[in-house]
């Protein structure tokens, strides 16, 4: 346990995202801003968004204190907003989500909707309240915008009906094999979930998302994967809490055949390394070890597909590894 797991109700900001805002020289704007942007209810734009959406991503924590990040999918309506402090979630129990052993009465969950088509999307975090298996309400704690930084444009159809599920059992891998070491080296997006703990009890929910040019993950003969952090809206939501608590789950998608990856490990954050200024664009990076892996071909009832110029401005002033690689070696050379 870190110690950086107490909580300032007089701040926006738990200690792990304080510390590195700090570091990054932004901890006073950030305070300010964070007072403005971090909402404990959902204002009438996100309220209508929401309803829109085909899938939502889920961040959760089981009994084990592992995190998991999952993409759940139904026809759009299945997310409502009754009221500004609740978000009604319409998704039965599907057993072989490994997320879905953090969706009980009470927990913490994170939520990310976020339409590929068009680059919108909306953070939340909250409380679970269930009631059956067949949905829930989240109390909302903290809901913001974020900016379409770093999102590929994607088109979205559905290839079955989402109440049925699919027809492949998951597999659970004791380490990385051929197929998800190259599922995740060819990867331009995914999503990773973390939390934090408090001393009151208090535990508090994230997931994101994460872009770059395909392969800006690296997956090491040893199977630790090392993620460049780029330019964004300086909250550092994911890597704080990576901070206060070293626990992190990712998903990564196949758009064509809607397979699921999910990990579950642990995770630190680099400040320090010859390889960040190596690499065009990272400010940071990040590593992390899987300790739990399940595979769930066909999981998803959507597939996607690229659009035509569809890859992220953003990404114009980042670099790959291959290209990182070449830099180091000519410095000491």
């Amino acid at each position: 346990m870190s110690v950086l797991n107490t909580i300032d109700q007089a701040s926006p900001w738990h200690p792990g995202e304080r510390v590195l805002q700090d570091q990054a020289g932004v901890a006073g704007r950030m305070e300010e801003l964070g007072r403005r942007v971090l909402r404990d209810h959902l204002i009438d734009q996100h309220r209508a968004f929401y309803p829109q959406l085909p899938f939502i991503v889920l961040g959760t924590v089981d009994g084990k204190g592992d995190a998991w990040a999952t993409i759940r999918a139904a026809n759009p309506g299945f997310l409502q907003s009754p009221d500004t402090h609740t978000l009604n979630v319409r998704l039965g129990w599907e057993p072989e989500d490994p997320a879905q052993a953090g969706l009980g009465d009470g927990a913490a969950i994170g939520m990310l909707g976020i339409e590929l088509h068009t680059r919108r999307r909306n953070r939340l975090n909250g409380t679970i309240r269930r009631s059956g298996p067949e949905g829930f309400d989240v109390d909302v704690g903290q809901s913001y915008g974020n900016c379409p930084k770093y999102i590929q444009l994607r088109d979205f159809h559905f290839v079955r009906d989402p109440s049925a599920g699919p027809v492949t059992e998951p597999t659970t891998l004791e380490a990385l094999d051929t197929g998800a070491r190259q599922m995740i080296a060819s990867a331009d997006t995914f999503f990773v979930a973390t939390y934090a703990e408090f001393e009151n009890g208090e535990r508090q929910a994230d997931v994101s998302h994460r872009g770059g040019k395909p392969g800006f993950v690296r997956v090491g003969d040893d199977g630790v994967l090392t993620i460049p952090d780029f330019a964004g809206n300086l909250f550092f939501n994911t890597l704080g809490n990576i901070l206060a608590n070293g626990r992190a789950g990712l998903v990564f998608a196949d758009f064509d055949t809607g397979d699921l990856l999910q990990l579950s490990g642990d995770a630190h954050v680099i400040v320090d390394t010859p390889e960040i200024a190596a690499f065009e664009g990272a400010e940071r990076l990040w590593r992390f070890t899987p300790r739990r892996i399940i595979r769930r071909p066909d999981a998803l009832p959507l597939r996607w597909a690229s659009k035509m110029d569809g890859q992220s401005p953003s990404l114009r002033m980042t670099g790959s590894w291959g290209e990182a690689e070449r830099r180091l070696s000519e410095s000491t050379a």
